[in-house]
């Protein structure tokens, strides 16, 4: 059975209002997803591949339509319009999303469009603790992060990076951990902590949306910022892809804290959680690298990052992206931004 086969079947068991509507394979373009156009509707069908959380698929459907719902509140988010739930056709389930119409993200001209969008977002107002649920709300973020980062951490070894490389990761470690022992903290927000530029469609009237809310959490903002321009995210996504000069970023930056409710409080920790973000995601490269070879799991649920689930054209991008990233000189261009927003 195709996957859109799939979905019809899906469609009609749910009773669905857009069942029997014609389906549209989107091209391969996330190692989390396949994407099918519902034509003629306004809908989007995400299906997971995997949980990016290790999460069983239907506490993973669960958590993506709280992202989507929280997130669409800013006016930069896909509303969610139905769940699909997990079945013989779709063992992991789908979202039914809002298509959004409108162009990739270029880079640097729509920076300032992603900052007000992140703005937005991270502008909603926190929720008592228990409306928080299902997302993700660490007491300590900054701590979770270190652990996130330090369980990512144990394929560095696997992974074989050069020398360089490794001291310079393992620098920024020491730091982040040193970051950790401060007893002061930022306050918390809801955010993407996937909001690299690929992640965002421009629409006609200027508005950037933020389309892929797999991982949002309440947790600090600053890593949405970096996670925006770091070059280990401008670079990943082809249809986006740029480098970023020192001055676009700090130009970045300012934009977002002109528009930001209470960005005062981060002001501190901007570059701190660039470097923590820039860790996270040199991490989850090397994790990538070991993982990517495996072979991929037959069970619905969890997460797997196996090259099998993903077309071949779109692995050979990811390990050249992460090739990149990892070498020296990818590291020592993260590096030398990183010192000249410091100086």
């Amino acid at each position: 059975m195709s996957l859109a086969e799939a979905l019809d079947a899906a469609l009609i068991d749910a009773g669905s209002p857009w069942a029997g509507a014609p389906l549209e394979l989107l091209p391969d373009s996330g190692l989390a997803h396949a994407h099918l156009r519902l034509v003629g509707t306004g809908v989007l069908a995400r299906i997971p591949k995997q949980s990016q959380m290790d999460l069983s698929a239907a506490a993973n459907l669960a958590y993506q339509a709280a992202c989507f719902e929280r997130a669409s509140a800013s006016g930069h988010a896909p509303r969610l319009q139905g769940v699909l739930p997990t079945s013989a056709a779709l063992p992991r389930g789908a979202l039914l999303v809002e298509e959004i119409v409108g162009a990739a993200a270029r880079l640097p001209r729509d920076l300032p469009a992603i900052a007000e969008a992140l703005a937005a977002i991270h502008s909603l107002a926190l929720p008592d603790g228990e409306a928080r649920v299902p997302l993700l709300d660490a007491l300590d973020p900054l701590a979770d992060l270190r652990e996130e980062i330090d369980a990512q951490a144990v394929y560095l070894d696997a992974a074989q990076l050069a020398p360089a490389s490794r001291r310079a990761i393992d620098a920024r470690r020491a730091a982040l951990a040193a970051l950790c022992a401060r007893s002061d903290r930022p306050p918390k927000r809801l955010i993407a902590f996937d909001a690299h530029p690929g992640n965002f469609i421009v629409r006609s009237d200027g508005r950037a949306v933020l389309v892929d809310l797999e991982k949002a959490r309440y947790s600090l903002p600053p890593l949405d910022l970096a996670h925006a321009t770091l070059y280990t995210s401008t670079t990943w996504d082809l249809a986006s892809s740029a480098v970023l000069s020192v001055a676009e970023v700090q130009g970045f930056l300012a934009h977002w804290q002109s528009l930001c409710r209470g960005s005062e409080a981060w002001r501190d920790w901007l570059l701190p959680l660039r470097s923590a973000m820039w860790l996270w995601s040199a991490t989850w490269c090397a994790k990538w690298r070991v993982l990517s070879s495996r072979a991929a799991k037959s069970a619905g649920d969890g997460e797997d990052w196996s090259g099998e689930k993903s077309e071949a054209a779109l692995i050979a991008h990811v390990r050249g992206r992460v090739d990149d990233y990892l070498s020296p000189d990818g590291v020592a261009r993260v590096m030398a931004e990183l010192d000249a927003l410091a100086a």
